[in-house]
């Protein structure tokens, strides 16, 4: 078995995530103490608790999914412990802020680190007064979405930001030109085009500035070498560098989350095994889209974390066998 760790993106949260696996699990307490620390600010509370319409709010909902994203791997690491296993993962991979879970998880950062840099990425990318948005077009690819995008003209109003599975791709842009394409979409043999809930064109080369003010506050955090390595979202490669890290995610967040190549390189690497860890299992989805004969787990609460340590305790004592 070799096996990719996943981290949720943003849109995954939901008011409540963690709290049970908090009740049930030292490991995953602790990691909502170290982030309610690091910020001076109960973490915690809010992703318990809510209210859902400030943890809907990115400057908030970045470091919380982040921080129950890494619970949600404790707890995992724990109970695997407590068998006598180790989780040993070939790769680790997170979707747009989910990237830097993963990067918790390959060592690359502190989580403490990781959840300050993620509050300063979610301010920013608040505060970038961009008249823009984002569209999920369902039911085309990725070449009939671009041919699309084409035709609308200037390539910096309006681009693909995430092509996240077959049929599922998002496109970010300014207002003026995601009201002018949407029905050029539909024309095109869209299924639905549905507007996301975010404040502004995130993936797009109108980011570039957030981009640039993030990569001061890389200066503040500890930085090594990951491992595993992680899959960047820039350009879908393992990257283990820290340095070449740093360069790729000032690019993240004004470049397309590759998504489909990121899954896809895995499994070329020979992953057969992903473990989704944060609320949701909405990246295991995506997975079993893009390609066929993988297994997917998710770990979100006590339940499918039992579900999950069972199903990796039996490959491995089938293997032993």
């Amino acid at each position: 078995m070799s096996l990719a760790l996943l981290f949720s993106p943003q849109g995954a949260q939901v008011v409540g995530m963690g709290r049970e696996l908090a009740m049930a699990s030292s490991a995953a307490r602790a990691s909502f103490a170290e982030a309610d620390a690091a910020l001076g600010w109960p973490v915690s509370t809010l992703a318990w608790e809510g209210p859902e319409e400030r943890l809907n709010d990115t400057r908030q909902t970045q470091p919380c999914l982040v921080a129950a994203s890494i619970a949600c791997l404790r707890a995992l690491e724990e109970a695997l412990a407590t068998r006598g296993e180790r989780l040993a993962p070939a790769r680790a991979a997170g979707h747009s802020v989910g990237e830097y879970a993963a990067l918790v998880a390959a060592g690359v950062l502190s989580l403490a680190d990781a959840v300050r840099l993620v509050a300063r990425r979610g301010e920013l990318m608040a505060d970038a007064a961009i008249d823009g948005g984002m569209l999920a077009v369902i039911g085309l690819d990725r070449d009939a979405v671009m041919t699309v995008v084409a035709k609308a003209g200037d390539s910096d109003s309006l681009v693909v930001a995430n092509d996240n599975a077959p049929g599922q791709v998002v496109v970010s842009g300014t207002r003026d030109a995601l009201l002018g394409v949407r029905e050029a979409f539909r024309a095109a043999g869209a299924k639905r085009v549905i507007g996301l809930n975010v404040s502004g064109p995130f993936h797009s080369p109108l980011m570039a500035g957030v981009g640039r003010a993030l990569a001061v506050a890389f200066g503040s955090a500890r930085w090594r070498d990951a491992s595993p390595p992680v899959v960047s979202n820039v350009n879908a490669e393992p990257i283990t560098d820290s340095s070449e890290i740093r360069a790729l995610l000032e690019r993240q967040v004004s470049s397309p989350v590759e998504w489909v190549r990121s899954v896809r390189r895995m499994v070329s690497d020979g992953v057969d095994t992903f473990v989704e860890c944060g609320p949701g299992s909405a990246l295991s989805g995506m997975v079993r889209r893009i390609t066929g004969g993988v297994r997917t787990l998710h770990v979100a609460d006590p339940a499918s974390l039992a579900a999950t340590v069972e199903a990796l305790a039996g490959t491995r004592a089938e293997a032993a066998v």
